[in-house]
């Protein structure tokens, strides 16, 4: 089987040491994401915001590997607060809603910057594209 790997620009991969997302087979995962975007976090303070934008990066990612979200099967939300339950739920629903993955929503303590309010994980399958 062949293992694929892309990264992207945010600033902890270089220092943790992981890649953005993996293609082993037919699954591509796609690492907690957040809204960050060439060192710029966007929608500070806004959790609708914050979840559009980590959902963007991480689709982006998946097209690195041709797949868009149609090819999505699960999806982990982190968020900090239950007070954005619905904000991200909202996001999510936009993003997501064509391909109707699983899901998995979680309420956190926190993240390594204090600033982000959400992170999404991702998880696509390829079918016999990866074969």
């Amino acid at each position: 089987m062949t293992i694929e790997r892309v990264q992207s620009d945010s600033p902890w991969e270089e220092s943790i040491g992981f890649a953005r997302a993996v293609a082993a087979g037919d699954r591509v995962l796609v690492g907690g994401t957040t809204p960050f975007r060439g060192g710029v976090l966007h929608g500070e303070g806004d959790p609708y915001q914050q979840a559009r934008a980590a959902g963007e990066n991480a689709l982006a990612a998946l097209d690195r590997f041709g797949l868009g979200v149609d090819a999505v099967v699960r999806t982990r939300l982190y968020i900090t607060h239950s007070r954005d339950v619905d904000a991200v739920s909202r996001a999510h629903k936009e993003l997501f809603d064509e391909a109707r993955p699983v899901c998995t929503l979680v309420v956190v303590s926190g993240f390594v910057d204090s600033r982000i309010l959400v992170e999404i994980e991702v998880e696509a399958f390829r079918g016999s594209q990866g074969a």
